[in-house]
């Protein structure tokens, strides 16, 4: 996307068809160029997390077409997925985190009553950020903000959890997520087992990958490295110990074990690990909340291909209004029939980062 925005004036007359693969890049201020500087009257979009948070997803229909098929996890569950589960995990902070997690909270919670702040919108977080910059108080209480969120994604309940899910699981090939580097680090260097981050070199990720998917490594952790764009091998167990308020990224990290693979009967799992009684519980709702928006019941994922023709404008008649044609649609060819599954209903997930993101929702 990033070559293809600096080039996009140079190439925009050099294509008639343009196929966005994860297209809900696109609508962004800098990406969308792509799509507006070319002249391509055939158009092609295909992502599993169509949905943004900042509502920008509309902007689909005219920078590529409108949705033309869809399908769901449950609806491709049995033949071109494997049937999942989802498992979440609560756990209690110890005594000296919960007490310290309250200290936090309070000092935090203090200063946004006192600067009339609400963090339940992208617009209470981004006041919250620039008053806190403006005096001591509120620099103390975006550090309390961060401590507290350390606490509860990082808990030492949640490395007793893996440490049982792993042994409960051996020898199946595990992937391990979490929310930022240093807990990463911290697993990779107490369980002796292969890390990722955005940090590990190409050659070394690559050798890292090839030994995952030929079995030499049974284990893998990793933060938001392996979200997107990079072909991780199959999976059956997922866990996920931290994580953002975004369904999109909790939809990918699903994904890596929904690949059925040669396994013809294979079950994937899903764990999430959640701190009880701390913000990552309104994270979880949060993530679960948009994601029973955009899918019907239990299902986890959403295909979307979308064409779109566009009209060329002919220099020389600019006077003249543009033709209003009817977009054309590539044939889609009848999708197989699909298979009833039963899905454990869908559980609470972890909270967001504090760095804000422009497609994850505030971390309150």
């Amino acid at each position: 996307y990033d070559s293809a925005t600096i080039h996009a004036e140079a190439l925009g007359n050099q294509y008639a068809l343009l196929v966005f693969d994860e297209c809900h890049h696109l609508p962004t201020d800098f990406y969308r160029v792509i799509a507006e500087y070319a002249i391509a009257p055939y158009r092609l979009g295909l992502t599993a997390t169509p949905d943004r948070s900042d509502g920008r997803h509309c902007d689909l229909n005219a920078l590529i077409g409108p949705e033309v098929y869809r399908k769901t996890a449950a609806e491709l569950a049995g033949f071109a997925l494997a049937d999942h589960k989802l498992v979440q995990i609560k756990v209690k902070l110890s005594p000296k985190e919960r007490d310290r997690y309250n200290t936090c909270i309070k000092i935090r919670n203090d200063f946004l009553k006192e600067s009339n702040i609400y963090l339940g919108s992208l617009q209470g977080w981004q006041q919250f950020v620039m008053t806190s910059a403006r005096s001591p108080a509120g620099r103390r209480a975006m550090l309390a903000h961060r401590e507290a969120k350390e606490i509860a994604l990082g808990t030492d309940g949640k490395l007793r959890i893996l440490g049982d899910l792993l042994a409960q699981h051996y020898p199946e090939r595990i992937l391990i997520f979490t929310n930022d580097n240093a807990t990463v680090y911290r697993i990779s260097q107490e369980l002796l087992m292969p890390a990722i981050t955005h940090q590990t070199p190409v050659k070394e990720r690559h050798d890292i990958l090839t030994r995952f998917r030929e079995g030499e490594y049974n284990t893998l952790v990793a933060s938001h490295v392996l979200n997107e764009g990079v072909d991780v091998p199959d999976a059956r167990v997922a866990i996920i110990l931290s994580g953002t308020g975004s369904s999109r990224e909790y939809i990918q990290r699903l994904g890596r074990v929904l690949r059925k693979g040669t396994e013809q009967n294979k079950l994937a799992i899903l764990y999430e690990v959640v701190a009880e009684d701390t913000s990552e519980e309104g994270t979880s709702q949060r993530r679960h909340g948009s994601e029973s928006r955009n899918e019907p019941a239990t299902t986890n994922r959403q295909t979307e291909l979308t064409t779109h023709q566009n009209t060329r404008r002919n220099p020389k008649q600019k006077e003249l209004e543009k033709p209003k044609l009817k977009p054309k649609q590539l044939e889609i060819l009848p999708s197989q029939p699909t298979y009833e599954v039963t899905h454990s209903n869908p559980h609470k997930a972890a909270e967001s980062p504090a760095k804000w993101r422009e497609d994850d929702t505030p971390d309150i």
